[in-house]
């Protein structure tokens, strides 16, 4: 998407977890729909994403809104204390929504060790991918 703007994309799927459309929103899509959505719902998404426009199916819109209007926790002490203080330094501007570029120019590091460092974070945390870490993270109050 990022070498494409002009490609737009409609995540159509059963997924609805929070995971999968953090996941779907980071790689670029601009609009996630259930498969089970009405075909008027289904129509109104096609044409919305194809002119430019986001959309979000009904019920993933509203768990957006629940997820961004709540208070942010307060961080745990000593969350993660399987995490380096650094792992947790790169965990906290992960949850920020910051790439690995970012962080690295952020923080004085190569890419190379700040890829390392996620990682290292997915292994101890025992997670897939960044949406998933982004998600305990924030639970966590980091972010």
């Amino acid at each position: 998407v990022r070498e494409s703007p002009h490609i737009r994309i409609l995540i159509v799927t059963m997924f609805e977890d929070d995971a999968s459309v953090f996941t779907a929103m980071r790689a670029g899509a601009r609009g996630y729909v259930l498969k089970d959505a009405e075909k008027a719902e289904m129509l109104r998404a096609i044409r919305a994403v194809g002119s430019g426009e986001a959309i979000f199916s009904p019920a993933i819109a509203a768990r957006l809104i629940d997820f961004f209007a709540a208070p942010k926790p307060a961080a745990v002490p000593d969350a993660f204390p399987e995490l380096t203080e650094r792992e947790r330094e790169i965990l906290d501007l992960i949850a920020q929504g910051k790439s690995n570029a970012d962080i690295a120019a952020q923080l004085i590091l190569s890419p190379n060790t700040v890829r390392n460092y996620v990682s290292n974070i997915f292994s101890k945390l025992q997670v897939a991918d960044r949406a998933h870490a982004i998600l305990l993270a924030r639970d966590a109050g980091l972010g």
